[in-house]
């Protein structure tokens, strides 16, 4: 008789796949509360939460890029959801010569390793005199993440029906109100999930942002160059408890919203 239960080989292949995979986050919280600050032991010659407040309390350096990040994150998040909106419904309620070779280019970003969309940025901002500022680090990121909004966008309007918004304007609904009553309704979860993916993944971005930045330092750069020149290792780990939860928790939530799986896409980022 066929059984539905794994087999004993499978679960410890399952088991031996979540350790690779989670074990370097555990050690991240693990010498989070070490009491040695300039090198990791293990296992750790002590614990301690001194290193919360010490980051805190005692390091202001950490604030500006931290603010940076989130003010990134948010602006590049808020295009992406203006932009991939107007292009998915483009590419989904519309057809015309070539639509399947301009989507293709509205996905590349994304799938373009982030070195190549870093060096590009940065000689098209060298040609047209454009300085490094909050700016540039904010379209580097608006790249991928108006792919993200596009993908859980186009993928949720191409399972609703034409009939609806035909319906909306033979009951003598204008453009407008179709949007607010019948097409937002039905996109809002996707728009959501595809927003929280877009800010997660802005928030922690290095490899763009170190071409696009000049001398300001996000977050991610700022642990970036701690990890290269440790001052207190313990605290970087700290901050990386932060990012954890910022990118974590909008992807746990646009998980849930969109658990039904067809409409979540471009998370492959």
């Amino acid at each position: 008789m066929h059984s539905d239960r794994p087999t004993l080989l499978l679960r410890i292949g399952a088991v031996l796949g979540l350790l690779f995979l989670h074990l370097p986050i555990l050690l991240i919280f693990l010498y989070a509360f070490t009491t040695e600050e300039k090198t990791y032991q293990f296992p750790p010659p002590g614990l301690t939460t001194k290193w919360f407040s010490v980051a805190w309390f005692e390091r202001p350096d950490i604030w500006p890029p931290l603010y940076l990040s989130l003010k990134v994150a948010a602006i590049s998040t808020a295009m992406a959801m203006v932009l991939g909106t107007l292009c998915a419904a483009a590419m989904s309620r519309t057809k015309f010569f070539g639509r399947d070779q301009i989507t293709l280019l509205v996905l590349l970003p994304i799938a373009l390793p982030g070195v190549i969309t870093g060096m590009s940025l940065r000689s098209a901002f060298g040609i047209m005199g454009i300085p490094f500022s909050v700016w540039t680090i904010i379209l580097g990121h608006a790249t991928f993440c108006i792919v993200i909004v596009y993908n859980n966008a186009v993928a949720r309007m191409r399972r609703l029906s034409g009939g609806i918004m035909e319906a909306s304007a033979d009951l003598g609904a204008n453009a407008f109100q179709t949007f607010r009553y019948v097409l937002l309704p039905n996109l809002g979860s996707a728009l959501l999930a595809g927003g929280m993916l877009a800010f997660a993944l802005s928030f922690d971005e290095v490899i763009v942002t170190t071409f696009t930045a000049g001398q300001q330092s996000t977050l991610p750069i700022w642990m970036l160059n701690e990890l290269v020149r440790p001052r207190q290792r313990p605290v970087t780990n700290v901050v990386a408890i932060v990012v954890f939860m910022a990118t974590f928790l909008p992807i746990l939530i646009a998980y849930y919203l969109t658990r039904g799986g067809s409409e979540t896409a471009g998370m492959g980022k």
